[in-house]
């Protein structure tokens, strides 16, 4: 980039030139075209960001054809019904209404032009009345007036289309074939998003990547880390690479607030929420589900928040979130809403409704997938005389693989273990006088025979459940229940000793300062973390051995997050609170390897891996052959090791280098000063304080003098 040349310098430039500047008219001056003297236009970045709205001003009119031709004197009537059919869509400007007339025969022309106050109503009347039967030789065709255009331009005679030539693209999973076996995270702070490895040998972090303003509200990592997901107002995009990130998609969607990933990274859903016209009205929500490599919309939905407002986990605007929930596995195949009374399974192949149809279900309130089979799970609530239940649905046939009756039921909620062999069903139920709940928990075996369902209570039937998490891989999971500030922490297996088929208690531990589980992927090892009024108490704790390994605190934790290997661990205090924002790294027994403070820290997210290629089989051989196996990295543990002791050697060579040259320096000032020092003792040459006697001198001073006069009283005479 070229210099920037100040007006001071171009004056006197001219000077020397013998050239009148005031003569010149600097802004009539042009570059030729493609010039810009090596210094790139600020308004380039603009144009840049920007290339994403297409909004040219016209997306809120229609062009709606087939209607039928009339004389003038039916004119009024054929507009108001068009008016009366597209007015309940949206709220039609005045005067936008235009109905064209042929100046010849008098008669309107067959189309007309509806112009909406948002291009969001525009959309959603297209939506809606594109195909509408008038009558039976009437049926509209609509279209949005910007496509015109684009119609206008398809040519006549078709033509082949130009095959590219294949040009390889980068490697976006070379960041796993990293030689020191580290983890990825991106972390926001401020205006600026960094992407860094966990250098936990060398103890702190390195930069991989970092940029401003890369997102307008968070990042999202796609599910087996592929992909980096930023938020702009235009729509979303991805990026990814070999070395670098580079932008790989965009998917226009404006005003878009939430994002969510496939599991098998195939499809991308966008949502937004926008105001409708009419303040009575519900917000108007749109939903687009892209092709994550192409960026083609395969499947959008539009209505009011009301339409998308059941079950789910929060949202914004009262929709649930996410709106759809995927099946399990890396092939996408389904994808699934809840509505009023209906459970509407998707299948990606079309794009459509399995069978044409959705599955009702009266009442249902909540569902969820196995994480690994096309199994839908289903919560009905008691209504009337009929008692609630939980059902397991096989998809896309619709059969009901097992169904289990629940009475007095307050609530209940489904937790499925990672590899879709448990479902744990926790029940609310209300006592006989039905002023109180009582907890328990119905685990079905879905891969055994006939799905086999067993009933656990706890010691204390009463006690309140805080927390509950499965082992993910594994058959144990963790409780937390009681009451606060000190709950216990209860674990069980579905698998112990060589009753396979019962549940089993493995260990209450008592009154721990603890409100949520987080498990390692791997399994076995357990944070016990106190969160919010807890003040970010940590307890790392291994399952297998059934000790706590290390106790720790980082003061008002926010999040607790492992990374995808189970080695490390980072918390995180974000901006929630004022002060320490940042996040510490730990080991998985709970040794604090680095802390970073960061102010206005927003996120922090570790980069997921895919799943292993490697079969459990030989997963089982490598844990066997271990020791085998980590010579080599014990060597390198070894050179690590020996590097940093030769880093610390040196920085302590070079302290110990600017102390003497500290010590040199000082003495040579004393040298050159000794003549004052000498003047200030009156010729007393030594500096040694032995050798001075000390004396107490007393000095007077008269600090002030005061005048009174005392009047004379004759009385006393």
């Amino acid at each position: 980039m070229a210099d920037v040349v100040s007006m001071e310098e171009i004056r006197n430039l001219a000077d020397k030139l013998g050239v009148d500047i005031t003569q010149i008219d600097l802004d009539s001056i042009n570059l030729p075209p493609g010039e810009d003297c090596g210094i790139p236009s600020d308004d380039d970045a603009v144009m840049e960001e920007d290339s994403l709205e297409f909004d040219n001003g016209f997306r809120n009119i229609l062009v709606v054809d087939n209607l039928p031709v009339v004389p003038k004197e039916k004119f009024e009537k054929l507009e108001g019904v068009v008016r009366k059919i597209y007015s309940q869509l949206g709220v039609i400007k005045e005067g936008g209404l235009w109905m064209p007339v042929d100046k010849e025969t008098q008669k309107t022309v067959g189309y007309c032009f509806i112009e909406y106050n948002t291009p969001q109503e525009a959309d959603l009347s297209r939506e809606k009345t594109h195909g509408y039967k008038l009558d039976r030789s009437h049926i509209f065709a609509v279209n949005a007036f910007e496509d015109i255009e684009k119609l206008m331009e398809v040519p006549d005679v078709w033509a082949p289309p130009e095959i590219k030539p294949y040009v390889p693209g980068e490697n976006l999973q070379q960041w796993l074939t990293d030689e020191k076996a580290r983890d990825q995270y991106v972390i926001r702070a401020g205006n600026d998003t960094e992407v860094l490895w966990n250098d936990a040998r060398q103890k702190k972090p390195e930069l991989v990547y970092k940029r401003t303003f890369w997102t307008e509200s968070f990042v999202q990592w796609s599910p087996m880390g592929t992909y980096l997901a930023t938020v702009h107002r235009q729509g979303a995009a991805i990026w990814g690479g070999a070395t670098t990130f580079n932008r790989l998609m965009r998917y226009a969607h404006p005003q878009v607030k939430l994002i969510d990933f496939s599991p098998g990274e195939r499809y991308l859903v966008t949502y937004s929420s926008h105001e409708p016209s009419n303040p009575r009205d519900t917000h108007r929500v749109v939903l687009n589900i892209f092709d994550v490599r192409t960026g083609k919309v395969m499947r959008d939905f539009k209505g009011s928040a009301d339409e998308f407002a059941v079950g789910g986990t929060g949202g914004v605007t009262g929709v649930a979130w996410p709106v759809f929930r995927w099946s399990g596995g890396k092939e996408d195949k389904y994808f699934a809403r809840i509505g009023k009374n209906v459970i509407s399974v998707y299948e990606t192949e079309t794009f459509s409704l399995i069978d044409k149809k959705s599955i009702k279900v009266e009442n249902v309130m909540d569902f969820s997938w196995s994480p690994t089979d096309p199994i839908l799970s289903l919560f009905v609530p008691e209504c009337g005389n009929q008692p609630a239940r939980v059902s397991l649905v096989q998809i896309p046939s619709k059969e009901e693989l097992r169904q289990k009756n629940l009475f007095s039921v307050s609530d209940c909620k489904m937790y499925w273990q990672s590899n879709g062999d448990y479902l744990a069903v926790k029940v609310d139920r209300y006592t006989k006088t039905k002023k109180s709940t009582y907890t328990g928990f119905e685990l079905f075996r879905i891969k055994e025979r006939d799905i086999p369902i067993e009933v656990l209570e706890l010691d204390n039937k009463n006690d309140k459940i805080i927390a509950f998490a499965w082992e993910p891989k594994g058959h144990r999971f963790a409780v937390i229940h009681g009451d606060n500030p000190r709950p216990d922490v209860s674990f069980y297996s579905v698998r112990s000793g060589t009753n396979t088929g019962r549940v089993s208690k493995l260990t209450t531990l008592k009154g721990k300062q603890a409100n949520a589980l987080y498990w390692s992927p791997g399994g076995r090892f357990l944070i016990l973390a106190g969160m919010k009024g807890f003040n970010g108490q940590l307890e790392f704790f291994d399952v297998d051995e059934l000790d706590t390994m290390a106790s720790a605190e980082h003061f008002m934790a926010t999040d607790v997050e492992w990374d995808p290997t189970g080695r490390y661990v980072a918390t995180a205090v974000t901006s929630v609170h004022e002060m320490e924002n940042g996040f510490n790294i730990w080991s998985f027994n709970g040794k604090l390897l680095y802390r970073i403070l960061k102010d206005h820290f927003f996120q922090y997210l570790w980069r997921p891996r895919p799943p292993s290629f490697l079969s459990k089989e030989k997963e089982e051989e490598i844990a066997k052959n271990l020791k085998k196996y980590s010579k080599k990295y014990e060597a390198e543990d070894q050179d690590v090791s020996l590097l940093l002791s030769e880093q610390d050697r040196e920085k302590r060579r070079k302290l110990k280098e600017e102390w003497e040259a500290w010590v040199t320096e000082w003495k040579r000032l004393h040298e050159e000063e000794k003549m004052e020092r000498e003047k200030l003792r009156d010729g007393e040459a030594s500096d040694e304080e032995e050798e001075y006697e000390a004396k107490e001198v007393e000095v007077e001073e008269v600090i002030n003098v005061t005048e009174e006069v005392i009047p004379f009283e004759e009385s006393q005479q």
